[in-house]
């Protein structure tokens, strides 16, 4: 008879590997990017400080009721810190105390020094405040830049700022909007649009919100969410144009990252897109419904989010890959 004593070390040795296994499986996970629920989130790359920064929605709250906006800061795209609370609704903004949603930003030196223009949303209206630093402080304009529909608009909301400067002509523009896309010079105090230029470039029924502005290899891409922020089947496509404010042109098979049903990720959209500077290299930055509990969430899931990174790829003829979403994520940038 073997006695079962004999068996103890191995089997104690299977259960330690298995284990260690298991835990170097999980830490190879790089999504989600942060700690916490964050959704909508727009990334910066800031020549002043050589980090990048990253501007989300704080998530968790019941009917997006969340009221102040946080910043992260990374050297490497994978590790995260948090710098704190940037704006407090109600405080450090005096129009508005809920509903703070969808930041973005964009650095621009202005006079040799560096300044920082924060567009944000709160009671679905759209302001801007200023810093001279990524983390801040900063300083509200005093009033919202955004408070009513666009002229031949009655309905959706105004909300999602996206600021996008063209690298041919050196303008800069903000886009916007729920239910509709609208686009518009701003003016050289960053603070106010330019009178008269305002446009709405809808591009599709697929639009719901979520613009997203960039330009690569002299094309200009336009991005934005499908459907509703609680649907399994929030995901991101995108068209092309001429210019800022140009007709979008749609192209077949237009996704830009959709959900993997495979690893049970759901909810990819209200997204950012990266370039690394100095390089033809891109990252699209998205939210998720929180994993792996969201799925099961109902419409809660819209408002319990998370952040991911992904890397974001062309075809030869400049077409976008579809985005795959992923656990793992991206590895850590090298210089």
């Amino acid at each position: 008879m073997i006695k079962s004593w004999i068996f103890l070390p191995l089997c104690l040795s299977i259960a330690v590997a298995a284990t260690a296994q298991k835990a170097a499986k999980k830490s190879a996970n790089h999504n989600p990017v942060l700690k916490g629920l964050y959704a909508d989130p727009d990334i910066l790359y800031a020549e002043k400080t050589g980090k990048y920064y990253l501007y989300p929605t704080s998530d968790g709250f019941t009917n997006w009721a969340g009221n102040y906006f946080k910043v992260f800061s990374s050297k490497n795209l994978v590790d995260w810190k948090d710098e704190g609370i940037i704006i407090q609704l109600g405080k450090d903004v005096t129009w508005a105390d809920g509903n703070a949603w969808a930041p973005c930003i964009i650095e621009k030196k202005i006079n040799g020094k560096y300044k920082y223009f924060y567009y944000f949303t709160a009671k679905q209206k759209i302001g801007v405040a200023v810093a001279d630093n990524p983390t801040g402080p900063f300083i509200d304009s005093g009033k919202p830049l955004i408070d009513k529909f666009p002229e031949g608009v009655n309905r959706g909301q105004q909300i999602d700022p996206d600021v996008f400067t063209d690298p041919k002509s050196g303008k800069t523009y903000l886009y916007w909007g729920n239910g509709y896309m609208a686009g518009a010079e701003l003016a050289e105090d960053m603070v106010s649009l330019v009178p008269g230029t305002t446009k709405i470039l809808t591009p599709d029924k697929t639009y719901n919100e979520g613009t997203y502005v960039f330009f690569r290899n002299g094309q200009y891409y336009f991005s934005w969410s499908e459907n509703d922020t609680r649907d399994p089947n929030y995901r991101v496509r995108y068209g092309t144009a001429d210019g800022p404010l140009s007709k979008i042109k749609v192209p077949d098979n237009n996704f830009m990252i959709t959900k993997n049903e495979t690893d049970s990720i759901y909810g990819t959209g209200h997204h950012s897109v990266l370039q690394r500077p100095g390089k033809d290299e891109w990252y699209i930055v998205y939210h998720r419904f929180n994993y792996p509990k969201g799925i099961h969430m109902g419409r809660a899931a819209g408002y319990n989010r998370e952040v991911c990174i992904d890397r974001l790829e062309f075809e030869a003829d400049g077409r976008i890959k579809t985005t795959v979403p992923t656990h793992k994520g991206i590895s850590p940038l090298r210089k």
